[in-house]
Protein backbone atom coordinates (compact mmCIF):
# COMPACT_ATOMS: atom_id res chain seq x y z
CA UNK A 1 0.00 0.00 0.00
CA UNK A 2 1.13 3.28 -1.24
CA UNK A 3 2.17 5.53 1.78
CA UNK A 4 0.34 9.06 1.62
CA UNK A 5 2.60 11.99 1.48
CA UNK A 6 2.61 13.58 4.23
CA UNK A 7 1.18 17.01 3.21
CA UNK A 8 -2.02 14.57 2.40
CA UNK A 9 -1.51 13.51 6.11
CA UNK A 10 -1.60 16.80 7.76
CA UNK A 11 -4.91 17.83 5.61
CA UNK A 12 -6.83 14.89 6.49
CA UNK A 13 -5.55 15.51 9.96
CA UNK A 14 -7.04 19.22 9.68
CA UNK A 15 -9.69 18.15 8.74
CA UNK A 16 -10.94 15.43 10.97
CA UNK A 17 -10.04 18.12 13.77
CA UNK A 18 -12.52 20.47 12.07
CA UNK A 19 -15.32 17.60 11.67
CA UNK A 20 -14.83 17.11 15.86
CA UNK A 21 -15.58 20.87 16.70
CA UNK A 22 -19.02 20.96 17.50
CA UNK A 23 -21.22 23.31 15.13
CA UNK A 24 -22.25 25.90 18.46
CA UNK A 25 -18.64 26.00 18.97
CA UNK A 26 -17.94 27.58 15.89
CA UNK A 27 -20.40 30.00 16.36
CA UNK A 28 -19.43 30.72 20.08
CA UNK A 29 -16.11 31.32 18.48
CA UNK A 30 -17.19 32.98 15.31
CA UNK A 31 -19.63 35.90 17.28
CA UNK A 32 -16.42 36.49 19.87
CA UNK A 33 -14.07 36.76 16.10
CA UNK A 34 -16.83 39.16 14.73
CA UNK A 35 -16.91 41.44 18.06
CA UNK A 36 -13.27 42.00 18.47
CA UNK A 37 -13.34 42.47 14.52
CA UNK A 38 -16.00 45.44 15.04
CA UNK A 39 -13.92 46.77 18.08
CA UNK A 40 -10.97 46.64 16.10
CA UNK A 41 -11.91 48.40 12.75
CA UNK A 42 -14.04 51.06 15.15
CA UNK A 43 -17.70 49.71 14.02
CA UNK A 44 -18.09 49.32 17.65
CA UNK A 45 -16.30 52.36 19.41
CA UNK A 46 -13.96 51.10 22.02
CA UNK A 47 -15.58 53.18 24.89
CA UNK A 48 -18.48 51.67 24.09
CA UNK A 49 -17.34 47.92 23.97
CA UNK A 50 -15.51 48.76 28.09
CA UNK A 51 -18.90 50.07 28.83
CA UNK A 52 -20.84 46.75 27.86
CA UNK A 53 -18.17 44.15 29.42
CA UNK A 54 -18.29 46.41 32.67
CA UNK A 55 -22.12 45.84 31.94
CA UNK A 56 -21.93 41.95 32.18
CA UNK A 57 -18.71 41.62 34.03
CA UNK A 58 -20.94 40.71 37.43
CA UNK A 59 -23.17 38.85 35.29
CA UNK A 60 -20.25 36.41 34.24
CA UNK A 61 -18.99 36.02 37.65
CA UNK A 62 -22.74 35.05 38.00
CA UNK A 63 -22.66 32.78 35.66
CA UNK A 64 -19.42 30.96 36.34
CA UNK A 65 -19.57 30.75 40.45
CA UNK A 66 -23.33 29.30 39.74
CA UNK A 67 -22.50 26.49 37.61
CA UNK A 68 -19.35 25.74 39.27
CA UNK A 69 -21.93 25.47 42.71
CA UNK A 70 -24.37 23.06 40.90
CA UNK A 71 -21.82 21.29 38.86
CA UNK A 72 -19.90 20.45 42.20
CA UNK A 73 -23.69 20.18 43.95
CA UNK A 74 -24.84 17.33 41.49
CA UNK A 75 -21.40 15.34 41.76
CA UNK A 76 -22.45 15.37 45.43
CA UNK A 77 -25.15 13.73 44.72
CA UNK A 78 -27.65 16.21 45.90
CA UNK A 79 -30.26 16.32 42.85
CA UNK A 80 -30.11 12.41 42.74
CA UNK A 81 -31.45 12.22 46.09
CA UNK A 82 -33.81 14.43 45.90
CA UNK A 83 -35.13 12.96 42.96
CA UNK A 84 -34.82 9.49 43.75
CA UNK A 85 -36.76 10.28 47.15
CA UNK A 86 -39.65 12.12 44.68
CA UNK A 87 -40.17 8.95 42.81
CA UNK A 88 -40.44 7.31 46.04
CA UNK A 89 -42.73 9.52 47.66
CA UNK A 90 -45.27 9.52 44.34
CA UNK A 91 -45.78 5.40 45.63
CA UNK A 92 -45.92 4.14 41.92
CA UNK A 93 -48.70 7.35 41.16
CA UNK A 94 -48.19 9.02 38.21
CA UNK A 95 -50.44 11.94 39.43
CA UNK A 96 -48.49 12.50 42.87
CA UNK A 97 -44.84 12.05 40.63
CA UNK A 98 -46.63 15.02 38.34
CA UNK A 99 -46.58 17.47 41.28
CA UNK A 100 -43.66 16.36 42.93
CA UNK A 101 -41.67 16.69 39.35
CA UNK A 102 -42.99 20.09 38.80
CA UNK A 103 -42.07 21.29 42.12
CA UNK A 104 -38.59 20.16 41.72
CA UNK A 105 -38.07 21.62 38.40
CA UNK A 106 -40.03 24.82 38.85
CA UNK A 107 -37.69 25.90 42.22
CA UNK A 108 -34.38 24.07 40.89
CA UNK A 109 -34.70 27.12 37.64
CA UNK A 110 -36.38 29.99 39.60
CA UNK A 111 -33.67 29.44 42.49
CA UNK A 112 -30.67 27.94 40.43
CA UNK A 113 -31.23 28.93 37.30
CA UNK A 114 -32.64 27.21 33.88
CA UNK A 115 -29.25 25.80 32.47
CA UNK A 116 -29.41 24.10 35.68
CA UNK A 117 -32.66 22.86 35.26
CA UNK A 118 -32.21 21.60 31.48
CA UNK A 119 -28.30 20.65 32.12
CA UNK A 120 -28.23 18.76 34.98
CA UNK A 121 -32.00 18.12 36.31
CA UNK A 122 -32.52 16.63 32.70
CA UNK A 123 -29.88 13.86 33.09
CA UNK A 124 -31.22 13.03 36.80
CA UNK A 125 -34.52 12.73 36.08
CA UNK A 126 -34.02 10.22 32.87
CA UNK A 127 -31.76 8.35 34.81
CA UNK A 128 -34.57 7.84 36.73
CA UNK A 129 -36.99 7.31 34.29
CA UNK A 130 -34.28 4.20 32.94
CA UNK A 131 -33.65 2.74 36.45
CA UNK A 132 -37.42 2.63 37.09
CA UNK A 133 -39.76 1.81 34.31
CA UNK A 134 -40.97 5.47 34.69
CA UNK A 135 -42.47 6.75 30.97
CA UNK A 136 -39.05 8.82 29.96
CA UNK A 137 -40.88 11.69 27.73
CA UNK A 138 -43.47 13.14 30.33
CA UNK A 139 -40.44 13.61 32.70
CA UNK A 140 -38.06 15.22 29.80
CA UNK A 141 -40.95 17.79 28.98
CA UNK A 142 -41.15 18.86 32.29
CA UNK A 143 -37.64 19.95 32.68
CA UNK A 144 -37.72 21.64 29.49
CA UNK A 145 -40.34 23.44 29.87
CA UNK A 146 -40.28 24.70 33.22
CA UNK A 147 -36.65 25.23 32.35
CA UNK A 148 -38.10 28.38 29.92
CA UNK A 149 -41.09 29.58 31.74
CA UNK A 150 -40.32 29.06 35.79
CA UNK A 151 -37.32 31.73 35.23
CA UNK A 152 -39.35 34.49 35.70
CA UNK A 153 -39.45 35.18 39.65
CA UNK A 154 -36.06 36.14 40.52
CA UNK A 155 -32.62 37.77 38.54
CA UNK A 156 -30.92 34.58 39.21
CA UNK A 157 -33.49 32.59 37.42
CA UNK A 158 -32.17 33.52 34.25
CA UNK A 159 -29.16 36.21 32.54
CA UNK A 160 -32.43 38.34 30.60
CA UNK A 161 -33.72 38.62 34.13
CA UNK A 162 -30.12 40.06 35.28
CA UNK A 163 -30.34 42.93 32.63
CA UNK A 164 -33.53 43.56 33.04
CA UNK A 165 -33.45 44.03 36.89
CA UNK A 166 -30.29 46.11 36.43
CA UNK A 167 -32.21 48.32 33.53
CA UNK A 168 -35.40 48.82 35.56
CA UNK A 169 -32.93 49.17 38.93
CA UNK A 170 -35.13 46.29 40.96
CA UNK A 171 -33.48 44.65 43.83
CA UNK A 172 -34.05 40.60 44.15
CA UNK A 173 -36.91 41.16 46.17
CA UNK A 174 -38.97 44.15 44.50
CA UNK A 175 -37.86 42.14 41.27
CA UNK A 176 -40.19 39.64 42.36
CA UNK A 177 -42.75 41.51 44.09
CA UNK A 178 -43.26 42.80 40.36
CA UNK A 179 -42.76 38.84 38.69
CA UNK A 180 -45.08 36.72 41.28
CA UNK A 181 -48.04 36.93 39.56
CA UNK A 182 -47.05 36.57 35.84
CA UNK A 183 -44.84 33.64 37.19
CA UNK A 184 -47.42 31.56 38.73
CA UNK A 185 -49.36 32.44 35.81
CA UNK A 186 -46.82 31.06 33.33
CA UNK A 187 -46.34 27.75 35.77
CA UNK A 188 -50.17 26.71 36.45
CA UNK A 189 -50.53 27.33 32.31
CA UNK A 190 -47.42 25.20 31.97
CA UNK A 191 -48.64 22.33 34.29
CA UNK A 192 -52.01 21.58 32.57
CA UNK A 193 -50.05 21.42 29.26
CA UNK A 194 -47.64 19.26 30.96
CA UNK A 195 -50.63 16.74 32.29
CA UNK A 196 -53.13 17.07 29.11
CA UNK A 197 -49.91 16.22 26.69
CA UNK A 198 -47.69 14.39 28.43
CA UNK A 199 -48.78 12.98 31.62
CA UNK A 200 -52.05 11.83 31.94
CA UNK A 201 -53.06 8.36 31.25
CA UNK A 202 -53.79 7.90 27.51
CA UNK A 203 -50.76 10.32 26.58
CA UNK A 204 -48.11 8.77 28.89
CA UNK A 205 -48.97 5.01 27.86
CA UNK A 206 -49.01 3.34 31.58
CA UNK A 207 -50.41 3.11 34.09
CA UNK A 208 -48.26 3.32 37.71
CA UNK A 209 -44.47 2.97 37.90
CA UNK A 210 -42.62 0.61 40.35
CA UNK A 211 -40.65 3.19 43.14
CA UNK A 212 -37.22 2.77 43.07
CA UNK A 213 -34.58 1.92 45.57
CA UNK A 214 -32.96 5.08 48.08
CA UNK A 215 -30.32 6.47 46.33
CA UNK A 216 -26.70 5.74 48.16
CA UNK A 217 -24.92 8.39 48.85
CA UNK A 218 -21.06 8.06 48.66
CA UNK A 219 -19.76 10.92 50.69
CA UNK A 220 -22.57 12.17 53.07
CA UNK A 221 -20.40 15.35 53.88
CA UNK A 222 -19.99 16.18 50.48
CA UNK A 223 -23.45 15.82 50.03
CA UNK A 224 -24.72 17.90 53.11
CA UNK A 225 -21.87 20.72 52.33
CA UNK A 226 -23.14 20.67 48.80
CA UNK A 227 -27.03 21.30 50.21
CA UNK A 228 -26.11 23.41 52.11
CA UNK A 229 -23.61 25.54 50.22
CA UNK A 230 -27.16 25.75 47.69
CA UNK A 231 -29.51 26.85 50.60
CA UNK A 232 -27.09 29.48 51.76
CA UNK A 233 -26.75 30.99 47.81
CA UNK A 234 -30.58 31.32 48.11
CA UNK A 235 -30.49 33.06 51.59
CA UNK A 236 -28.23 34.97 50.07
CA UNK A 237 -29.96 36.29 47.19
CA UNK A 238 -33.07 36.58 48.93
CA UNK A 239 -31.55 39.03 51.33
CA UNK A 240 -30.27 41.21 48.90
CA UNK A 241 -27.02 40.15 48.61
CA UNK A 242 -25.37 40.92 45.02
CA UNK A 243 -25.89 37.34 43.30
CA UNK A 244 -22.51 37.52 41.76
CA UNK A 245 -21.38 37.68 45.63
CA UNK A 246 -23.93 35.08 46.90
CA UNK A 247 -22.96 32.58 43.95
CA UNK A 248 -19.19 33.46 44.57
CA UNK A 249 -19.36 32.72 48.22
CA UNK A 250 -21.17 29.52 48.12
CA UNK A 251 -19.00 28.32 45.14
CA UNK A 252 -15.72 29.01 46.88
CA UNK A 253 -16.93 27.64 49.82
CA UNK A 254 -18.10 24.19 48.40
CA UNK A 255 -14.88 23.85 46.00
CA UNK A 256 -12.50 24.13 49.68
CA UNK A 257 -14.91 21.31 50.66
CA UNK A 258 -14.32 19.23 47.64
CA UNK A 259 -10.66 20.41 48.02
CA UNK A 260 -10.51 18.61 51.48
CA UNK A 261 -12.47 15.78 50.11
CA UNK A 262 -12.60 14.84 46.38
CA UNK A 263 -10.23 17.22 44.61
CA UNK A 264 -9.93 15.14 41.59
CA UNK A 265 -13.57 16.32 41.06
CA UNK A 266 -12.15 20.08 41.05
CA UNK A 267 -10.87 19.73 37.09
CA UNK A 268 -10.89 22.94 34.15
CA UNK A 269 -13.77 21.65 32.80
CA UNK A 270 -16.08 23.08 35.89
CA UNK A 271 -15.83 26.77 34.52
CA UNK A 272 -18.29 27.28 31.62
CA UNK A 273 -15.81 29.02 28.93
CA UNK A 274 -18.07 27.94 26.09
CA UNK A 275 -21.04 30.47 27.83
CA UNK A 276 -18.31 32.98 28.36
CA UNK A 277 -17.18 32.77 25.38
CA UNK A 278 -20.67 33.17 23.55
CA UNK A 279 -22.10 35.76 25.84
CA UNK A 280 -19.30 37.73 25.25
CA UNK A 281 -19.17 37.74 22.11
CA UNK A 282 -23.01 38.52 22.07
CA UNK A 283 -22.49 41.91 23.47
CA UNK A 284 -19.95 42.76 21.60
CA UNK A 285 -21.58 42.32 18.51
CA UNK A 286 -25.49 43.08 18.94
CA UNK A 287 -24.19 46.68 19.75
CA UNK A 288 -23.29 47.07 16.17
CA UNK A 289 -26.32 45.48 15.08
CA UNK A 290 -28.46 48.35 16.65
CA UNK A 291 -25.91 51.08 15.82
CA UNK A 292 -26.54 50.28 11.80
CA UNK A 293 -30.74 49.77 11.64
CA UNK A 294 -31.75 46.78 14.31
CA UNK A 295 -32.62 49.34 16.82
CA UNK A 296 -34.82 50.94 14.35
CA UNK A 297 -36.63 48.07 13.59
CA UNK A 298 -37.03 46.79 16.94
CA UNK A 299 -38.51 50.10 17.59
CA UNK A 300 -40.99 49.82 14.71
CA UNK A 301 -41.99 46.10 16.10
CA UNK A 302 -42.19 46.97 19.40
CA UNK A 303 -43.57 50.45 19.57
CA UNK A 304 -43.89 53.19 22.45
CA UNK A 305 -47.60 52.39 24.30
CA UNK A 306 -46.99 51.18 28.03
CA UNK A 307 -50.18 49.87 28.33
CA UNK A 308 -51.91 46.29 28.18
CA UNK A 309 -51.70 46.53 24.08
CA UNK A 310 -47.79 47.41 24.26
CA UNK A 311 -47.15 45.07 26.49
CA UNK A 312 -48.58 42.42 24.68
CA UNK A 313 -46.72 43.42 21.70
CA UNK A 314 -43.55 43.54 22.74
CA UNK A 315 -43.93 39.73 24.50
CA UNK A 316 -44.85 38.87 20.94
CA UNK A 317 -41.92 40.67 19.05
CA UNK A 318 -39.67 39.27 21.96
CA UNK A 319 -40.91 35.75 21.73
CA UNK A 320 -41.13 35.65 17.96
CA UNK A 321 -37.25 36.60 17.72
CA UNK A 322 -36.83 34.23 20.33
CA UNK A 323 -37.92 31.01 18.46
CA UNK A 324 -35.50 32.34 15.18
CA UNK A 325 -32.14 33.90 16.32
CA UNK A 326 -32.50 32.90 20.39
CA UNK A 327 -33.67 34.77 23.74
CA UNK A 328 -30.13 36.11 24.77
CA UNK A 329 -30.31 38.01 21.53
CA UNK A 330 -33.63 38.66 21.19
CA UNK A 331 -33.74 40.33 24.31
CA UNK A 332 -30.63 42.30 24.49
CA UNK A 333 -31.66 43.38 21.00
CA UNK A 334 -35.18 44.69 22.00
CA UNK A 335 -34.42 46.45 25.01
CA UNK A 336 -32.76 49.54 23.74
CA UNK A 337 -36.22 49.59 21.85
CA UNK A 338 -38.01 50.21 25.04
CA UNK A 339 -38.77 53.68 25.89
CA UNK A 340 -36.58 54.35 29.58
CA UNK A 341 -39.74 54.56 32.37
CA UNK A 342 -41.40 51.94 30.11
CA UNK A 343 -41.32 49.16 33.27
CA UNK A 344 -44.43 47.05 32.25
CA UNK A 345 -43.14 47.18 28.93
CA UNK A 346 -39.53 45.99 29.27
CA UNK A 347 -40.90 43.33 31.90
CA UNK A 348 -43.26 42.22 29.15
CA UNK A 349 -40.51 41.87 26.45
CA UNK A 350 -38.80 39.52 29.39
CA UNK A 351 -41.53 37.69 30.13
CA UNK A 352 -41.73 36.70 25.88
CA UNK A 353 -38.15 36.19 25.74
CA UNK A 354 -38.44 33.66 28.85
CA UNK A 355 -41.84 31.85 28.18
CA UNK A 356 -41.72 31.88 24.63
CA UNK A 357 -38.61 30.02 23.47
CA UNK A 358 -40.65 26.99 23.68
CA UNK A 359 -41.26 26.17 19.53
CA UNK A 360 -37.24 25.84 18.23
CA UNK A 361 -34.65 23.72 19.45
CA UNK A 362 -32.51 26.71 19.21
CA UNK A 363 -34.90 29.50 20.87
CA UNK A 364 -32.78 29.19 23.92
CA UNK A 365 -29.46 27.35 25.27
CA UNK A 366 -31.43 25.71 28.08
CA UNK A 367 -33.85 24.11 25.36
CA UNK A 368 -30.31 23.17 23.09
CA UNK A 369 -28.64 21.51 25.80
CA UNK A 370 -31.84 19.36 26.99
CA UNK A 371 -31.92 18.16 23.03
CA UNK A 372 -28.74 17.01 23.58
CA UNK A 373 -29.23 15.04 26.83
CA UNK A 374 -32.20 13.72 24.91
CA UNK A 375 -29.84 12.39 22.48
CA UNK A 376 -27.40 10.93 24.51
CA UNK A 377 -30.28 9.01 26.38
CA UNK A 378 -31.73 7.97 23.12
CA UNK A 379 -34.91 9.88 23.84
CA UNK A 380 -36.94 10.13 20.41
CA UNK A 381 -38.52 13.79 20.50
CA UNK A 382 -40.30 14.31 17.44
CA UNK A 383 -39.42 17.90 16.26
CA UNK A 384 -43.28 18.41 14.82
CA UNK A 385 -44.45 17.65 17.59
CA UNK A 386 -42.36 19.43 20.03
CA UNK A 387 -43.35 22.62 17.89
CA UNK A 388 -46.68 22.62 17.64
CA UNK A 389 -47.02 21.23 21.55
CA UNK A 390 -44.76 24.32 22.31
CA UNK A 391 -46.29 26.80 20.07
CA UNK A 392 -49.75 25.90 21.28
CA UNK A 393 -48.38 26.69 25.52
CA UNK A 394 -46.49 29.49 24.26
CA UNK A 395 -49.87 30.86 22.80
CA UNK A 396 -51.91 30.60 26.17
CA UNK A 397 -49.25 31.35 28.71
CA UNK A 398 -48.00 34.27 26.92
CA UNK A 399 -50.86 36.40 26.97
CA UNK A 400 -51.86 35.28 30.43
CA UNK A 401 -48.83 36.24 32.21
CA UNK A 402 -48.19 39.74 30.43
CA UNK A 403 -51.82 40.05 31.32
CA UNK A 404 -51.07 39.05 35.08
CA UNK A 405 -47.98 41.51 35.05
CA UNK A 406 -49.89 44.47 33.84
CA UNK A 407 -53.80 44.07 35.67
CA UNK A 408 -52.22 42.70 38.96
Amino acid sequence: MTALPHREKRGRRRMTWVRRVPVLDWIRFGLLAAGVVFVLTGLLPAADAEAGLRRIAPLLVFLVAVIVLVELTKTAQVFDVVAARMAIAGRGRYGRLFLLCTAFASLTTIFLNLDTTAVLLTPVMLALAVRSGIAALPLAMTTVWLANTASLLLPVSNLTNLLAAKRVDLAPRDFAARMWAPQVVAIAVTMVALWFLYWRRGARGADAYEPPAPERVRDRVLCGAAAVACLGFVAGVLAGVPVEFAAGGAALALVLVFGVRDASALRPSLVPWRLLVFVTGLFLVVPVLVRFGLDAVMTALIGTDDGLGGALRASAVGAGLSNVINNLPAYTAGEPAVPLGHEDQLLALLIGTNVGPLVTPWASLATLLWFEWCRRFELTVPIGRFAAHGALLAAVALPASVAALVLL
